[in-house]
């Protein structure tokens, strides 16, 4: 059972390497066959069709994201650097990503889109509201604004930056998009003692919890 999973495991993240670099679309089972070492009658050992493969690949990404956020949440000293461990454990999902995978999944993977979806709209929605009312307790965030519009805000920039006619007229990557924009919230939010924080993050990012004490 162990090698089982760790076979269906090595097929599942070989294919979300692909998935990443060239959307789902335009990668087939021959092609992840050949970037496994097997054939594609392994593959099918463990998945039905490349549909199933395209869901479990997307299913772990929302899993491992779900994990890394509620760690940066228990272990941060404060919101604002829970947000800057969250967008630099970020960058290393969009540095990889082609956008056009966020289009293939609606077009034709649509239950993995449906996943993505719900868990953009709930799970980091409620992350996103958690934080903004940490940083209102901590005296980092204004407690002056609609903290419901602005969460939803903040999640709809995510579909933004997965939008052809944005990121099609950009030379910038996903990740410093994703950047400029979590800068751009972060400091529409900030109070003076906040901004100050926002700025020595900037300088000298946390990696973890020991590297960033105040």
């Amino acid at each position: 059972m162990e090698d089982e999973n760790e076979n269906k495991s090595h097929i599942r993240n070989q294919a979300l390497q692909l998935f990443m670099q060239y959307g789902a679309r335009s990668v087939s089972m021959d092609d992840i066959a050949s970037a496994v070492g097997s054939s594609k009658k392994t593959i099918y050992q463990y998945y039905t069709d490349k549909d199933q493969l395209v869901g479990d690949a997307i299913e772990q990404v929302l899993i491992d994201n779900g994990t890394h956020c509620r760690t940066f949440h228990q272990i941060s000293d404060n919101a604002i650097q829970e947000g800057f461990l969250a967008i630099g454990q970020t960058s290393e999902l969009f540095r990889n990503m082609n956008p056009v995978l966020i289009h293939d999944l609606k077009k034709y993977h649509p239950r993995a889109y449906k996943r993505f979806v719900d868990y953009k709209n709930e799970f980091l929605y409620e992350i996103i509201v958690e934080n903004i009312k940490r940083g209102i307790a901590e005296g980092l965030y204004r407690d002056d604004f609609n903290i419901d519009i602005i969460a939803q805000f903040r999640v709809g920039s995510i579909d933004v930056m997965f939008m052809p006619e944005f990121y099609g007229r950009l030379q910038e990557g996903l990740f410093q998009v994703q950047l400029e924009l979590f800068y751009f919230f972060l400091h529409g939010m900030a109070t003076a003692k906040g901004q100050k924080l926002i700025e020595k993050y900037k300088k000298h990012k946390p990696k973890n919890n020991s590297d960033a004490k105040d």
